[in-house]
């Protein structure tokens, strides 16, 4: 959880990185003042810039929040509905959202704690999964790095305030808001999709006070369906801040995020009171949401961090800034870089997500420059050398992504992902493998090429699961992107 002084300095970094702000300090401050009082002209520029700063430090620390939102949104455009069904899917391009996979299936939906604490049932089996709340704070780990390690078990999510008998044999977890997110992947060991399909069909989510006679939540397989589970609709302009305003209006308030709700109070949306900016709060508004996104970009493709890096001479970074830790805590507080970062790029934060050992569930690595550092081109070919063998227990893989989209490459090849476990699982031995990407398909590249678009940037992740410790010790390590002829 943010606590309340981290939140109070997390405002006010936020308004002294600002532009209002990011001025020489040797220069005379923009403002007249007279006698110690400030000339009109000063006045109105001073709450033109206050009300911008406000904005950027609101849009930064709630993006989180409207992102989920988006996860949400998606499942109901295709019919499933908060607190009554959930999705599952064996995600592809068609499928738009931050940085998901097609390494194993998924299931999202909504928990809504409204009426009371909710059971998850997992059976035994190689699930990862997790709960985190409105805000992306996480609330509970599931499966394999959970407390139940892929031995199954029941998983109780409490509401906020819950001061109810929480009966034995759950593993619980406690929620600040009243809906939350779950989000279960299962990995398909030996390539089986469907038994991964089936296992989270298997699963049973339902009330607790159904518990003697539970009946689960339906499951709706939306593997062929269109979808967009992200923000990019609302993210760059006045929505954003009112599909905020709908989850601040229908949501409880959390204690810890006080300075942040009196941040929001400045800009007009408070819980309980409509939101109806005039024509200058909504421009301020747009441009905020303008500028603040590209600011979270920034972070995401353009760090200037050296522990951004695990291989100094390479140009893969990790796409988590900070180890261990689901909340972007380090001792000196609230790691703003890491959390912007990441919420620009993925979704989810877990400190499983996050550990860098060998006991890992997974790790991340981007790549978002080539060998001479730089950015990827759609319209350029490239060859990506992974030694073999790779260190994972498990299985791994490399997946594209449209920079503006962080999505999978949408191309007519309907296809973002090269996968140990299905187009390279005849991979032997211990020579390297070659890998291809760019606009055309290079001879014998069968099964190791991804078709990527002129006029579009992109980034990859390397995945591996079940990661061994030579994926930490740097004693393996990948190629770059090499730019080749085609």
């Amino acid at each position: 959880m943010y606590y309340r002084a981290s939140l109070a300095v997390l405002a006010l970094t936020f308004a002294y990185s600002s532009p209002a702000l990011s001025q020489d300090a040797t220069a005379a401050s923009p403002y007249a003042f007279e006698r110690g009082y400030p000339t009109p002209e000063a006045t109105q520029k001073v709450r033109a810039d206050a009300l911008l700063q406000r904005a950027l430090v609101a849009y930064r620390f709630w993006y989180p929040t409207v992102s989920v939102e988006g996860i949400f949104q998606g499942n109901r455009n295709v019919g499933i509905e908060d607190g009554k069904q959930w999705g599952i899917a064996s995600t592809g391009p068609r499928q738009v959202g931050f940085t998901l996979n097609s390494d194993t299936p998924y299931g999202s939906g909504v928990l809504d704690l409204s009426n009371g604490p909710m059971v998850i049932e997992l059976p035994e089996g190689a699930f990862i999964g997790l709960v985190d709340d409105h805000n992306q704070g996480w609330v509970q780990d599931m499966g394999l790095p959970g407390p139940d390690k892929g031995k199954g078990g029941k998983h109780l999510v409490l509401p906020p305030g819950y001061d109810g008998s929480v009966p034995e044999g759950y593993f619980v977890g406690r929620s600040t808001s009243i809906k939350n997110l779950i989000a279960l992947r299962a990995l398909p060991v030996g390539g089986d999709v469907k038994k991964a399909l089936d296992g989270l069909r298997s699963v049973k989510i339902y009330p607790l006070a159904q518990a003697d006679n539970p009946k689960p939540l339906e499951v709706i397989e939306t593997t062929e369906k269109a979808m967009d589970s992200s923000s990019l609709r609302w993210e760059d302009n006045l929505q954003f801040w009112q599909v905020l305003h709908g989850v601040i209006d229908a949501e409880t308030a959390n204690p810890a995020f006080l300075p942040m709700y009196g941040l929001l109070a400045e800009l007009g949306i408070e819980k309980g009171k409509p939101f109806n900016p005039d024509d200058r709060t909504k421009a301020v508004l747009e441009q905020a949401a303008r500028q603040g996104r590209d600011q979270m970009l920034v972070s995401a493709f353009d760090s200037d961090r050296p522990d951004r890096k695990n291989w100094p001479d390479r140009q893969w970074e990790w796409a988590g800034l900070v180890a261990d830790n689901a909340q972007f805590e380090t001792p000196a507080g609230i790691d703003l870089e890491a959390r912007d970062r990441w919420f620009a790029q993925a979704i989810v934060a877990s400190p499983a997500m996050f550990r860098r050992d060998a006991g890992a569930g997974s790790l991340y690595w981007l790549g978002a420059r080539d060998s001479s550092g730089a950015y990827l081109d759609g319209g350029k070919n490239y060859r990506l050398t992974i030694p073999q063998p790779v260190p994972g227990k498990l299985f791994w893989s490399v997946t594209v992504y449209d920079s503006a989209t962080r999505s999978q490459v949408q191309t007519d090849q309907d296809k973002a992902a090269l996968r140990s476990l299905f187009e390279l699982k005849d991979v032997k031995g211990s020579e390297p493998l070659s890998l291809f990407f760019g606009p055309e398909q290079p001879k014998d590249s069968e099964n190791r090429w991804i078709k990527t678009s002129p006029g579009k940037g992109w980034f990859a992740y390397i995945r591996i699961y079940g990661p061994e410790q030579a994926a930490f010790d740097k004693s393996w390590t990948p190629g770059d992107f090499e730019a080749v002829a085609p």
